[in-house]
């Protein structure tokens, strides 16, 4: 063998393991890319991929960036439906201070993603929240922030 022993499936689930398991192969669902010496590097999950004006944007990218911040304490990045753009990235930041001067805050995180990232990928639109929705294990639940992002349209 190979070495490496693949996982039995999901429990109860015939569908997921399918989609899971192809060929002898297991598909993560990770999007990555090898460098000249072979190492793989994990940009993100495909299911958070968000279709750009034809550019692909992985979340996962500029959240690194706006984590680098010091009064950020949390932050996600989330697409919304746009019908010139297809999606539009909106920036959901988590201050890490009560007392933060947004404005403030919301200009030194355009700078930042103006010096690391290249310009499609910079947020289009900025939310200051007071909390994520989160599940049991405390991981931001991306979906029901979507909706509320678009509710708040």
């Amino acid at each position: 063998g190979n070495g490496y022993t693949p996982p039995l499936g999901y429990w109860q689930d015939a569908d997921k393991t399918a989609a899971l398991l192809r060929g002898g192969v297991v598909h993560t669902g990770d999007h990555g890319s090898l460098d000249a010496e072979g190492w793989l590097s994990i940009a993100d999950r495909s299911s958070e991929l968000i279709l750009r004006g034809g550019s692909n944007v992985y979340p996962a990218e500029i959240e690194r960036v706006l984590h680098m911040h010091d009064d950020v304490a949390d932050c996600a990045i989330v697409g919304k439906p746009d019908l010139r753009m297809g999606m539009l990235t909106v920036a959901c930041i988590l201050p890490a201070r009560a007392d933060v001067d947004v404005d403030a805050l919301k200009a030194g995180l355009q700078a930042l993603c103006a010096e690391k990232l290249v310009r499609y990928k910079m947020p289009d639109e900025w939310r200051f929240m007071e909390a994520f929705p989160r599940n049991a294990m405390g991981k931001v639940v991306k979906p029901k922030l979507r909706e509320i992002v678009i509710a708040q349209d």
